[in-house]
């Protein structure tokens, strides 16, 4: 769609006379009504006004963009305005606004106004074509201007096609999938990098994202057989399967984020190693492809069982946390304190379903242990193993040594079965491997389970007579490692340790080690927004901009949010944010702050035993952390 095919002259203002945003909304939907192209007045500016209570159009640098899809538009349309002396339209920049650009969409069109949008938006970063506009008296002058600039841009985008071709004329392309184990920031960050950095390559790249929302952007089978290289950063398991044939560069998410360009050009050097995979065999084959060491695939595996554990550890914890809750407000016997939970009827509910969740959690993290290590065969005995673990009192360390356990014992049995007659090819999933699986991790398990008690026991009553320097000394330990690698795997160690003690503490009002760990891995986000602000000249308008975002990250418990600001400058970075984050882990652990949630930051507030007081030590390791870093960071260029 062409941006001059919608800019009619009957709908353009050369001299725009509002000086408020109210009137410039008037004058131009009067005139949007006066050329034909809408029915109705208020329903359209009704749109307009609903558009502008979400964030203001006025984009900055003097140009604004007001839109609005509805019944009221006879016919796709872009109004043009131009103010002399221009119009406080509130825009994001708080300048005055010079150029509009109304446009208005038939409820049926398809994206009309969204394609103008971008299409406008191409155009209009370009600082010569801005002072051109203002510059144009007459619509003819407009519509010429736009006419140049468009066709101008088509062949600059000629071009850049052209030189984006290889030598027998075919497009580079690529596939990637991009995945982190609580999905919320890396996976979409190194989907991000990878795309901006192919896009300055020259290469077409179509990246699927194994996000908290599930999988988007999903690669068919035509996307595959055309791509020339697969990218799978990935730090949990992804469907692999699919890629059988296919030079595929196995890496972890962070790869993907810090080094797009490495993996795009190995990708595409036809010097990836194959990947080979199929129902048998897919275990060790993704063993062989991948590049990482022994440690990042254990890494992987153990994330693949977090990534499924921690929607049962933070559902069926808050639950559980409410129950308390509504004990306490509907009030206790002091008799009955020890059936807190439970005690009335509607906090009982809420216990119930919170208990049933978290009855979950360890099977389902041995379970995607090892469904991760030795594929679907593995997945019926990790989860018998971890439910062993769990009943057998070996806790949340004995269902990790489960979910290893199980899918390597799959895995031996697939090397025993190899060369079985082809006959007795179909049972093996359904009967040899659960059987034998269960048969034998099952009774290993048994004695497994006696050591790892005493071993859980002995670490549950450690943690909860926590007091004094050991909880001192173990929350600042805690909220450091939060901040070390801001999502990589010292922080999710942290993480998953706070889970595995909140399990065993909830009947004792929560537990001050995951409280400690969250309050380290809000500190990064926040000290960024503080140094931000109180060392602007220090900073890039883009990075001053970015601290604004991080403050909501930050109060989200979304410790990722820091990253960009630590890989452009680690050595300076890291070290602030680890002094911040273990001063406030420190400071709950002396204090012996309890949290009964596993995630949530602001929003679970109320669930912890000192709300303000914790709240007051995050902000004080942010500003710690924020000062350091402003300190010590180089003034931008």
């Amino acid at each position: 769609m062409e941006i001059k095919d919608l800019l009619i002259k009957d709908a353009m203002i050369m001299d725009l006379q509002a000086t408020t945003k109210k009137a410039a909304i008037d004058e131009m939907v009067q005139k949007m009504y006066a050329a034909g192209r809408i029915s109705d007045i208020d329903v359209y500016k009704d749109g307009i006004l609903k558009r502008e209570a979400q964030t203001s159009t006025g984009l900055g640098d003097g140009i604004a963009m007001p839109h609005a899809k509805n019944s009221a538009v006879k016919e796709a349309t872009v109004l043009f305005a131009k103010s002399q002396n221009g119009v406080d339209y509130e825009s994001l920049d708080g300048q005055p606004t010079y150029l509009f650009f109304m446009i208005a969409a038939p409820e049926g069109a398809n994206d009309t106004h969204l394609q103008a949008l971008a299409a406008l938006s191409r155009l209009l970063i370009n600082p010569d074509f801005v002072a051109k506009l203002k510059a144009t008296e007459t619509p003819e002058q407009v519509q010429a201007t736009f006419e140049t600039a468009e066709k101008a841009k088509e062949a600059e985008e000629k071009a850049e096609a052209e030189a984006e071709k290889t030598e027998d004329g075919t497009r580079r392309y690529i596939v990637a999938v991009t995945a982190c184990p609580t999905g919320i920031a890396h996976t979409y960050m190194a989907e991000d990098a990878l795309k901006k950095k192919a896009k300055e390559m020259g290469v077409e790249i179509k990246v699927e994202t194994n996000g908290s929302e599930g999988i988007k952007h999903r690669l068919t089978e035509e996307d595959i057989a055309r791509a020339a290289g697969v990218i799978v950063a990935a730090d949990k398991k992804v469907e692999m399967n699919r890629f059988n044939g296919k030079e595929l560069v196995n890496r972890p998410v962070s790869d993907g984020i810090r080094k797009p360009e490495e993996l795009i050009n190995l990708a595409l050097s036809g010097k990836a190693p194959v990947y080979h995979g199929d129902s048998e065999e897919s275990s060790e084959t993704e063993e062989k492809s991948d590049n990482g060491t022994l440690g990042q695939r254990i890494y992987k595996d153990l994330m693949n069982g977090v990534s499924h554990m921690l929607p049962f550890v933070i559902g069926g914890g808050i639950m559980i946390a409410l129950s308390f809750m509504i004990d306490q407000f509907m009030g206790v016997p002091q008799s009955e304190l020890a059936n807190l939970g439970n005690y009335n009827q509607a906090a009982g509910w809420f216990n119930q379903i919170g208990s049933a969740a978290f009855s979950f959690m360890l099977p389902v993290l041995a379970g995607f242990i090892a469904s991760s290590i030795a594929d679907r065969p593995g997945l019926i005995v990790g989860f018998a193993a971890g439910a062993l673990a769990n009943a057998g009192g070996a806790g949340f360390l004995g269902a990790l040594i489960s979910g290893f356990l199980a899918g390597y014992v799959i895995i031996f049995l697939k090397k025993l079965f190899k060369n079985l007659p082809k006959s007795l090819e179909g049972i093996k999933a359904i009967l040899f491997y659960p059987f034998f699986g269960l048969l034998i991790t099952g009774f290993l398990m048994l004695l497994v389970n006696v050591p790892m008690k005493a071993i859980n026991d002995g670490l549950n009553g450690f943690l909860t007579g926590l007091s004094g320097s050991n909880a001192i000394l173990l929350g600042a330990l805690l909220g450091g490692m939060m901040a070390v690698d801001l999502g990589g795997p010292i922080n999710k160690a942290a993480y998953v340790f706070g889970t595995a003690t909140l399990a065993s503490s909830v009947a004792q009002g929560g537990s001050i080690v995951m409280a400690a760990v969250m309050a380290g891995g809000m500190v990064p986000p926040l000290a960024i927004f503080v140094a931000t602000r109180l060392f602007k000249n220090k900073f890039e308008k883009s990075q001053v901009d970015a601290g604004l975002t991080n403050i909501v990250m930050g109060l989200s418990f979304v410790t990722e949010g820091a990253i960009p600001f630590a890989a452009a400058d680690p050595i300076r970075v890291i070290p602030s944010f680890v002094v911040g984050s273990a001063l406030a882990g420190g400071l709950v652990g002396a204090v012996g702050i309890k949290l009964l949630a596993p995630h949530g930051g602001i929003f679970v507030v109320f669930l912890l035993s000192h709300p303000l007081l914790y709240l007051l030590f995050i902000a004080i390791g942010a500003i710690v952390s924020g000062i350091i870093y402003g300190l010590v960071k180089k003034p931008a260029n």
